[in-house]
């Protein structure tokens, strides 16, 4: 399994962003804008098995080639409301399709449910699109991040509301974009 281009793009990934955000919520017809800033900074193999622990996840002898990272974002609204987080997240390549890798992101706290959850990735190696597929117990989120190059990223959120087992995602709740800019 080849993760060069994977593990070029969290390299690129590593150190201070801000962003623009936008989000639609469909669910009461609202626009809210938003700035948020973040700090990406790589985890020890020590954290990258506490995140797998964490998540009652098989612990793996190599540790240190997976991307893991710790992730502390502030944001403030335009409403002035205000929302800071810190989490560990760290991604297992499971397979190699064609030009996509797949597999599964673990994170010590997720986003929504204040819990650890593993959820699904998946990376386009040629459009350095990384995708990744929360389940929660209302919505399921869809969060992509395009890596247009290493300064520069392109952030898009979908949060469908969660349908039945085996039914497609078809009502949206929310809707999120972003310009994302490396901090020098």
């Amino acid at each position: 399994m080849d993760t060069s281009k994977f593990v070029e793009f969290f390299d690129c990934c590593v150190g201070s962003w801000a962003t623009e955000r936008t989000y639609h919520y469909l669910t009461h017809n609202e626009v809210e804008r938003s700035r948020t800033e973040f700090t990406i900074t790589p985890l020890t193999s020590d954290l990258k098995a506490k995140v797998m622990s964490d998540n009652q996840y098989a612990l793996l002898s190599n540790l240190e080639n997976l991307p893991g990272f710790s992730l502390g974002f502030y944001t403030i609204s335009e409403k002035g409301e205000e929302v800071s987080q810190q989490l560990n997240l760290l991604f297992v390549p499971k397979q190699e399709v064609d030009a996509f890798l797949e597999g599964d992101y673990l994170r010590d706290r997720a986003y929504e449910e204040a819990k650890p959850i593993i959820s699904h990735f998946r990376f386009d190696s040629q459009t350095r699109e990384l995708l990744m597929t929360t389940h929660y117990t209302r919505v399921v989120s869809v969060d992509s991040i395009t890596l247009v190059n290493p300064s520069l990223r392109i952030r898009k959120i979908i949060n469908y509301q969660r349908p039945p087992e085996g039914q497609p995602l078809e009502q949206v709740a929310l809707v999120g974009f972003g310009v994302e800019q490396k901090v020098s």
